[in-house]
């Protein structure tokens, strides 16, 4: 039984409590009952005001049932009980994410493109991980690391919404974002190590095999789940500008190798994923989130301050102090 910071190690015994209406019953019982009684005609003749002493007579019952409680409570034993919490991260893991930033990820078919649909999904799972280092490679043409990995997810945040169009040479090098990805988690010491590899295209780039970085994946014991987005059929994708510099949208078929990506996922044992729209990047992203779990574990820390010695004292007070009163003020009384 908990009430506030105060806790009872005894509680049952607050069940006595309930005794105490009983005895103030039999109290005024036995004492009606003891009471001497004379029958006459008329009572005027006997009637006298009661002096003070005899009025507050019940004071020494009521100090006597006082000091039950008291001492009930004490019984129970209560005693201020604070909380003080640890915990440890048992299982830590560096997570790279490396994002596909060619032309193609300004397509409409997320909105309000697949790139800033992907930056804002990222950073909500960037501060669902508190427990783990991220890091960010961006890829197009070639590849480069945006962020390296770091606990600090204000930073990490901060470099997702920095990401735009037009940083490095346009195309899609899934095996140079994959090989920069791996050259981030080569040295960690990590106990887990994990990739989340997103693409919306097929490798047309770069001078790394994708194949050739996912064995390297591989025998580094790095987990890589591929995420390929985009919708299937046509979507509108920029082809031109006009003379103000505004991008210029048509219809085009969506391509992605998607067996490729299958392939990078089942060789280190990650998992594939298509997002085809916002609400499903977003599911991808928290699947992800639950797959890859940090291990906390919290102790806690319960300190007791025992005040049951309080009620004590209290109580052989009330009895003293009846005892003193029923022996002087109230002795002719008795």
């Amino acid at each position: 039984m908990i009430w506030k910071n105060v806790a009872f190690e005894n509680p049952a015994f607050l069940w006595a409590l309930l005794l105490l209406p009983f005895l103030v019953f039999w109290f005024f019982y036995t004492h009606q009952r003891n009471a001497a009684k004379l029958q006459v005609g008329t009572t005027k003749g006997f009637e006298l005001k009661k002096s003070l002493r005899a009025q507050l007579k019940p004071f020494l019952y009521v100090l006597r049932l006082v000091a039950i409680g008291v001492l009930i409570i004490a019984l129970a034993r209560p005693r201020n009980v604070s909380i003080s919490k640890k915990t440890k991260t048992n299982k830590g893991i560096d997570i790279v994410m490396a994002i596909d930033v060619s032309g193609s990820m300004l397509a409409k078919d997320l909105r309000p493109n697949r790139l800033e649909a992907l930056k804002k999904v990222a950073e909500n799972f960037v501060k669902e991980r508190p427990n783990d280092r991220i890091g960010i490679v961006v890829y197009a043409g070639e590849s480069y690391t945006q962020t390296p990995i770091t606990s600090d997810k204000n930073i990490v945040a901060s470099s997702l919404r920095a990401i735009t169009y037009g940083q490095i040479e346009d195309g899609t090098a899934i095996g140079m974002g994959l090989g920069s990805a791996i050259n981030r988690l080569k040295d960690s010491k990590a106990k887990s190590k994990v990739i989340i590899l997103l693409t919306d295209g097929v490798n047309t780039a770069g001078f790394i095999d994708p194949k050739t970085a996912t064995e390297l994946a591989k025998e580094l014991k790095i987990k890589v789940y591929t995420i390929a987005i985009g919708t299937n059929g046509m979507a509108p994708f920029p082809y031109a500008k006009d003379r103000q510099g505004n991008l210029l949208f048509r219809k085009q078929k969506v391509e992605i190798d998607e067996e490729l990506l299958k392939h990078i996922a089942k060789e280190t044992e990650g998992k594939y994923f298509r997002a085809t729209d916002n609400v499903k990047l977003k599911a991808i992203y928290n699947e992800i989130n639950k797959l890859e779990k940090t291990k906390i574990e919290e102790f806690k820390y319960y300190n007791y301050q025992e005040q049951y010695r309080g009620f004590v004292f209290l109580a052989i007070a009330l009895l003293l102090l009846e005892f003193v009163l029923k022996n002087t003020v109230f002795r002719s009384f008795i």
